[in-house]
């Protein structure tokens, strides 16, 4: 029964993501925005540990697949699995929301500025002078709303 319950809410969380990726952002420099999804990625991984690493990755595909100008995008799908196995493994193992923070912070920079940075700059043949100053700034939005959803996630009983 835990089981089932688990992957309802993973699903509710995962469509949630999608619906407030869609919907629910603010730009702010070209096509870097605050994405309100990442709060309920955030919420899903202080919650769930690493098995919620599913709503970043099924609702980014999802997200891109449906709603972006862009289409799909392997590298956020990759920089969102890597959030979540590193920050979902700190959630797991602590409650404290400054080490959790800390661990958001540091899985993030290694999802968006490692991996998603280099993803681009191979596929598309941007330079890296390009790509990082633009991924930075997607680290600092998609961090402030990840911190939303970390200091969100205590209130929320789900499991």
């Amino acid at each position: 029964m835990k089981n089932t319950k688990t992957i309802c809410i993973l699903g509710v969380l995962t469509a949630l993501y999608v619906v407030l990726s869609a919907f629910c952002k603010v730009n702010l420099i070209g096509n870097i925005m605050l994405d309100f999804g990442y709060v309920a990625f955030a919420v899903a991984l202080c919650q769930f540990g690493p098995i919620g690493a599913v709503v970043g990755v099924v609702g980014c595909a999802l997200e891109s697949i449906l709603f972006s100008a862009y289409g799909f995008s392997i590298s956020w799908v990759v920089a969102n699995a890597l959030i979540g196995i590193g920050f979902g493994l700190a959630c797991k193992y602590t409650e404290n929301i400054w080490v959790r923070i800390a661990a958001m912070l540091m899985a993030s920079l290694v999802g968006l500025l490692g991996a998603k940075t280099g993803i681009e700059c191979v596929l598309y043949s941007i330079p890296l002078a390009v790509k990082i100053p633009k991924n930075a700034v997607a680290w600092v939005a998609d961090s402030a709303m990840m911190v939303f959803g970390i200091l969100l996630a205590p209130k929320l009983k789900l499991k």
